[in-house]
Parts: structure tokens; sequence; C-alpha cells
């Protein structure tokens, strides 16, 4: 106890002026944190306005930019995100943090597999951070290294907002260390290269600083492609010799100036990017970071910068995490700089097979097989849905796709679409107490080709008003469990049916088409 009230008394001396931990900002902060604030409208609307970057209206159907009226902004034009809250369906949480719920979802006109971040609007240390994150991802909604922004819309009944990001199914740089001790020096030479240019544009596009930078941020898919996110705590530059005096962010990963509570910009990234790459590179953080924060910051302000080993990794590897660890951030290279560096430019002509090592990684079985229960269940709750939702099954196919049902062959999204109307219209029958609906008693899967993935269901129709599924698989939100239920299935059942598809990725992330279906329906 006594250690440890030195150290603390040691760090203070340190720092100055002093970080108030109440607060989060320092006494001497330039930046307001009032400068924006929330307003529920009566007709069920947040609006999120910044003195700085206009007003985002946020309601049950999306996300909408108004036009901003800061001299300073370049961007004045409107932005309109149709990504509601009816139009989702959603699955189990796949993460959380200190101020959100990420869960995987369909976004049904589309068909397309996104994360959900559930953000609560009326804590106040949250706010800030959410209207930094929807102006983060609306001004830089598809851009290479950056996790792509789908929109964002807010729940009533939760008082939350949820912005819609693309799914990142490999995980992150993290979770690839905790299956693996360290990651080969091309794969991170390329991940980086791409990683530096999302970087580069939030630094000289956007003039923005992360904060945040690390493993946990650091996200992949499985096709190997490596991009930033968690945008929340990212401070915005107003010039090019601004500078942030803010204490938010990762310790773990934060730079010597941003410890001692300086001014700093741009550099503080690179010195994260830096340890991260560092820990990549050798499968150890390289401080002692299990002592305590106020030790670790000890060891950063005093300690020599870390340094890979000379005998282990190469001279260009060693180079760069030595330029970005510069404990002065005049000396750091920009992101910029470091992409003309030899340990990016070092591995640009070989073949580097990034998803081939993201796949071998993790177990695709798993993945396949959560794959195959949400495009499955998305299915049959459009099948046995209402009418309006039903309309978008039309678009789950493409000009290649065959439909094969009692004998015949149908090809095309308009002929599969007419002919899986007319027997979806034979299923409800007259009265909708008459209406069968599916129970997927029984679900399969394999690969199929390099993306793809063959599912084969076979199950019972049952008067009822909603579909069902048997197992423990993934189930989706506000759908009643089987079990729960304590269906008999046997006297309930009016037929059976067995269905197989094959489902294949399209060209856009996230995105799957039925390019072939047979159906069999025994009475």
């Amino acid at each position: 106890m006594l250690i440890a009230m030195a150290g603390l008394e040691e760090l203070r001396k340190k720092l100055a002026p002093l970080f108030d931990a109440e607060k989060g900002f320092s006494t001497s902060s330039t930046l307001d944190p009032c400068d924006s604030y929330t307003k529920l409208s009566d007709g069920g609307t947040v609006n999120l306005l910044s003195r700085s970057y206009g007003v985002y209206n946020i309601n049950e159907l999306g996300l909408q930019k108004s036009t901003s009226r800061s001299v300073h902004e370049t961007d004045h034009s409107e932005k309109t995100y149709r990504c509601g809250s009816h139009e989702m369906r959603i699955f189990g949480a796949i993460g959380s943090g200190a101020s959100s719920v990420v869960q995987r979802a369909i976004h049904i006109p589309a068909h397309r597999i996104l994360a959900l971040k559930k953000i609560n609007i009326f804590e106040k240390e949250k706010r800030q951070q959410l209207l930094t994150e929807i102006r983060t991802l609306c001004e830089a909604p598809c851009y290479q290294g950056l996790v792509e922004f789908h929109g964002a819309f807010y729940t009533p009944d939760s008082g939350q907002i949820s912005i819609a990001l693309e799914y990142m199914d490999g995980g992150s740089l993290a979770d690839i260390l905790k299956k693996r001790r360290r990651i080969p020096e091309p794969i991170l030479s390329s991940m980086f290269q791409k990683l530096l240019h999302g970087l580069s544009y939030l630094h000289g596009v956007r003039h923005l600083v992360h904060r945040d930078i690390k493993p946990a941020n650091l996200l992949v898919n499985l096709k190997g492609e490596p991009k930033i996110t968690d945008f929340g705590i990212s401070a915005g530059l107003e010039n090019s010799v601004a500078m942030c005096a803010t204490f938010v962010g990762t310790v773990t990963y934060m730079s010597p100036e941003r410890i001692r509570n300086e001014s700093y910009s741009y550099p503080a990234d690179i010195w994260s990017l830096g340890l991260a790459l560092l820990e990549c590179g050798t499968g150890e953080f390289p401080y002692t970071a299990n002592e305590g924060p106020v030790n670790l910051m000890l060891q950063i302000l005093d300690d020599p910068s870390p340094s890979p080993s000379k005998h282990k990794l190469s001279p260009e590897f060693c180079s760069f995490v030595d330029a970005c660890l510069q404990k002065d951030p005049d000396i750091r290279p920009t992101a910029d700089q470091l992409l003309l560096h030899p340990f990016i430019t070092k591995h640009e002509t070989a073949k580097v097979d990034l998803a081939g090592f993201v796949r071998s990684v993790f177990d695709p079985t798993q993945r396949m097989k959560d794959l195959a229960d949400m495009l499955t269940i998305h299915y049959y709750l459009l099948f046995d849905g209402p009418d309006d939702l039903w309309q978008h099954t039309k678009s789950l196919y493409n000009e290649s796709s065959i439909f094969s049902f009692s004998g015949k062959q149908h090809g095309g999204p308009n002929n599969i679409f007419t002919t899986l109307s007319s027997i979806r219209s034979t299923l409800v029958g007259e009265w909708p107490p008459d209406k069968l609906v599916h129970v997927v008693e029984k679900l399969q899967c394999r690969a199929h080709g390099e993306d793809g993935v063959a599912i084969r269901v076979s199950g019972s129709f049952i008067v009822g008003n909603q579909f069902l599924i048997c197992g423990d698989g993934i189930q989706v939100e506000g759908l009643p469990t089987f079990k729960d239920l304590e269906i008999d299935i046997s006297s309930k059942r009016m037929g059976t049916f067995h269905e197989q598809f094959i489902v294949e990725p399209t060209s856009l992330i996230g995105c799957y088409a039925i390019v072939k279906q047979e159906l069999y329906i025994n009475q």
C-alpha cells in the first residue's frame, strides 16, 4: 500500500496540470465538454446538436444530418441514411464495452449482416462520444481502413441509439493474439499498410485524432481486410496547429505526452499504432500492465521506449516500431510517411494471403453455422411474416438463381418470387386461423466453394402465426424459443417440408444471395 501511495505521489509530481478523473477533462482543457447536447422531440426524434458540426436528427426510420452552420465545415450537403429499427432482424450480442453493447443484425431490405452498436443517449458521459462517433462515421462512410457506416436509428422504448456498422466477422487483432501467440511480419506489413491509409484519412482529411488505437479496435473480416473502429472518443482539430488537451482513451496504449496531460495531436495515434504493432509482432505487451495504472504510466514516462529484439525480428520491423515510439512527438513520422517505410513497402509485391491467415485462426465451422442460422431464420421470417416485408424476398435472388419445386425449375428473381408467392398464398389459406407456418426441426450446413454455404432444412407445418426454430443455435430478438412454448409438434403437424439452399456472398460486404434452392412438401 505504501509503495502504491509513493508511486501515486510521484506521478502527481510529473503530471502538470493534473488530470481531473471526476470530470474527465483537465482544468486547462481547450475543448468544451458541453459542445453538444441532446433534444428529444415530441415525434420521437432525437436531435444531437453540436455548435461545431450541425444537427443530426435520428428517429426510428433512420438518420439525417442537417446542413452545417459552421464556417469551418467544408461539407454542407445533407445526408440521409434509411436504416430503421423496423427493418432490423437483431440477433445476440457479440461484445460489449464500457459504454455500449454490440449485436449482430440483418438489415432486411438489403439482406446485409451488420453489427449494431447500442448506446444510451441519456447518459451524459456517453453523449459526446455518440456525437463524435456518428459525425466521424457520417463523413467517412466508406473508406479503406475504416469500418463502414450504414446508418443509425433511435428506439424510444429503450432510450438507445443504434449505430449500424459493417460486420467484421474475423474479430479483432486482440482476438487473433488470443489464438496465436504472434502474427507473422508479412501479414502485419500488409494489414498495417491498409490501417495506415485509414489513419492518414482521419488525420489529413477529417483532422481527427482517434485517441484509442489498440489491437481490440483494429478489426478484420474473413476476407482479411483490417479496419479501424470505435471513433467515440476521437477529437477534432480545427486547423493544422491545433492540439488536444483531454485525458481520454485507453491508458495502456497512451503516449507519454498524453499521460503528462500535455497538448497532443496526431503523433499520439502513431505511438499507439507502434505499440499495437510491437505487441502483435512479439505476442507480448512491452510494459508491465498488471501492477495498476499508476505503475504503468510511470513506466511509459520514465523507462526507455520499448524496442523489439533485433535478433528475432527484421531490421525493417524494428525500425518502424522505433520510429513510432519516439518519446518526442515531433520526431514521430506521420501516417503518410510511414506508408513509405521499408517495413510497409518490403512486402507490397509479395502475394500475402490475409484472408487465408484470418481463416486459419478461427474455427470456420462455428462461423459457418452461425451464418446458416441467421440466414435460415431471416428467410423463414420473411416467408411467414407480413406482406410488406415479404416483398424484399425478391432481392435475395439474382439472375442466375434457380428454384426447384414439384418437378419444375424457375430461374431469376421475378419467376422465383412469383412461384414462392403462390406457394405462400396456399399455405396462408382463406382465413388467418388457417395459416400454416414453418417449424424448423433440423438444420445442417456445410461449406460450398470458397465463401458459400449449403444449408439443408427439414421441419413441419403447423397452424400458427409465426415461424419457429428448434435447437440451441442463434436466436433472433423478439422471437419466442421453441422450449418456452412447449408445443407438441406431432399433435399439431399438418405436413412436413425439406428444403435446400446454396447461399453465396454478393459483391457487397455482408450481403448474401440464394443461388440454388430446392423445396419438397409432404402432406
